[in-house]
């Protein structure tokens, strides 16, 4: 949509982009938006994000003279050890974002939980940067979860068609808890199906508990002690002294220059370095002039795409944990190195354990008020752990399931550690002045969705509706994953190059991109079809 709108927001649940409308209609500000829409994203999406998810928050506050990053990945309990699961290794999900061990451990149930970022972040944004009380911008989640929602198509999809082999099936993660049956299935034992609502009480009187009492309730106080007492007694790593120590991380973004723009994105553990690193890749070839999503296109951007991708399963993790080479990775000489390693026809090579493709799993919101300030901000739950513990209604994150079970790699366990992910909420700048917010959910290919809707905005031309919705193509692994709008001829002539293809039966995947467009002024927002939501102009 595009409009003469002062400020607009964009998610991927139109209950959620009206909750932050309306705050933004009350003279609300940017960040207040942001954080309504995300506590209701975790109502009416409670398996794709909630407060005890993880991601990273993308500030450029001009009012305040803030452009920052909160990360809030979840961080590895105490009680985890690198080599704990090291016998238990059956493979890896084929795009790299997952291990698959024995009696999935690592992916269901009490020991995939990592200690939990977001409310921290949430209410930590509102502090430092809102302008509302926090009480009021939790009313739209806490009203939303007393009223209940209705199934929607996304939500019908991915409780049905969210896990992929090797991985437990949604179902299960649904039937783990009393909550999740009560909750989630018919009264024949069956899940839910679109247009049933659901209702969930427990978490209604949770949020209620927290807006009153503020988020420490959730890391020190009442709440803490419940969620303590529940891992204790199912032999959980998280403990409470996991929910004390968490603290959130406030960094400032890493950036490059793409054609004249500057591209800002998030430091690792987050996505925002493949991000770079595959721009400025990229901007050593005449993308326009390749054309978009030809065969000729595709190889290069693909190339780009696996040798970041390696890039990342080699040096990319927690920099606390690991020196990671963020200023060679995305210098412009070892760019132009790559460049013209794909120029000679080389093929980068994507190591793998075998093992299944993983599924996706989390949520976007981008925002911008009358003043300029914005918000782009990535939460999750990573596959969901299915963990509800009685009396409180949210399901914790599952974010164990990435870590490398392996000792001695960037990825590996440790404690204290936080995980890599590929969400990377980002801001394109036109000279000093925002030009494009975006992000995207999407698992491991977050990253490809966003440089996807980057380059056809760029490179070419496309307005911000468009530029979510063209057809896209991935390459996480040594396969070129494409989605089903891409013709047959195109990827049979990517084929012909030594390419193996592996077509999507969905017409939108590969990220699902959320984006807010400003051009001189005027707003256009664009929501990926592939998901739910909407673009609203105030």
């Amino acid at each position: 949509m595009a409009n003469r709108a002062k400020a607009m927001i964009v998610a991927a649940q139109p209950e959620a982009a009206e909750a932050g409308a309306v705050v933004l209609k009350r003279g609300g500000n940017a960040v207040d938006a942001a954080i309504a829409a995300a506590l209701v994203q975790g109502v009416v999406d409670p398996q794709m994000c909630g407060i005890a998810g993880f991601g990273s928050c993308h500030l450029y506050l001009p009012s305040l003279g803030v452009h920052t990053c909160i990360d809030f990945h979840g961080r590895t309990p105490k009680a985890a050890r690198p080599d704990m699961w090291e016998d238990l290794v059956e493979g890896e999900t084929r795009d790299g974002f997952g291990f698959v061990l024995k009696g999935n451990v690592n992916d269901i149930g009490y020991q995939s939980i990592t200690a939990p970022g977001s409310l921290k972040a949430y209410s930590e944004a509102n502090e430092a940067f809102g302008s509302w009380d926090w009480r009021d911008v939790c009313a739209p989640a806490v009203a939303q979860a007393e009223e209940g929602f209705v199934v929607r198509p996304h939500v019908r999809y991915w409780w049905t068609e969210g896990a992929s082999l090797g991985r437990v099936n949604v179902e299960d993660r649904l039937a783990f808890s009393a909550t999740g049956r009560s909750a989630y299935f018919r009264s024949d034992g069956t899940v839910k199906r679109l247009g049933d609502r659901v209702e969930n009480p427990d978490l209604a009187r949770t949020l209620k508990r927290i807006a009153e009492a503020g988020a420490d309730i959730f890391y020190k106080g009442e709440i803490a002690e419940q969620i303590a007492a529940d891992m204790t007694a199912n032999g959980a790593l998280l403990s409470m002294e996991d929910l004390q120590a968490y603290q959130t991380t406030r960094v400032d973004p890493i950036s490059t220059d793409y054609r004249g723009y500057r591209v800002a994105s998030n430091t690792p553990p987050g996505g925002g370095i493949m991000l770079l690193e595959m721009l400025n890749i990229l901007e050593n070839f005449d993308l326009a002039a390749l054309g978009h999503n030809t065969p000729e296109y595709i190889r290069v951007v693909a190339e780009a795409m696996k040798v970041a991708t390696a890039d990342k399963d080699a040096f990319v993790g927690d920099p606390a944990f690991v020196d990671v080479p963020i200023e060679r990775l995305t210098s412009k000489p070892y760019a132009a190195e790559v460049a013209a390693r794909i120029k000679a026809g080389e093929k980068a090579s994507v190591e793998r354990l075998d093992g299944p493709v993983e599924a996706t799993q989390t949520t976007h919101v981008a925002a911008i008020d009358a003043q300029g300030n914005c918000v782009t901000m990535t939460h999750s739950l990573g596959m969901p752990s299915g963990v509800i513990s009685d009396g409180l209604g949210f399901m914790y994150n599952g974010c164990m399931g990435v870590f490398d079970p392996r000792p001695g790699r960037a990825g590996s366990v440790a404690p204290g550690k936080a995980r890599f992910s590929s969400i990377c909420p980002t801001i394109v700048f036109e000279g000093e002045a925002p030009k494009i917010l975006i992000g995207a959910p999407g698992g491991t290919q977050i990253v490809m969705g966003v440089m996807h809707g980057i380059l056809n905005q760029i490179d070419h031309g496309m307005p911000i509706v468009e530029a979510v919705s063209a057809p896209r193509f991935s390459a996480t692994s040594n396969v070129v994953d494409v989605t089903n709008r891409i013709p047959r001829y195109v990827s049979d002539e990517v084929a012909a190059m030594g390419y193996e293809i592996v077509r999507s039966p969905l017409n939108f995947s590969i990220g699902a991109v959320h984006g807010i467009r400003i051009d001189d002024g005027v707003l256009s927002g664009g929501a990926d079809p592939g998901h739910d939501g909407v673009a609203l102009g105030i």
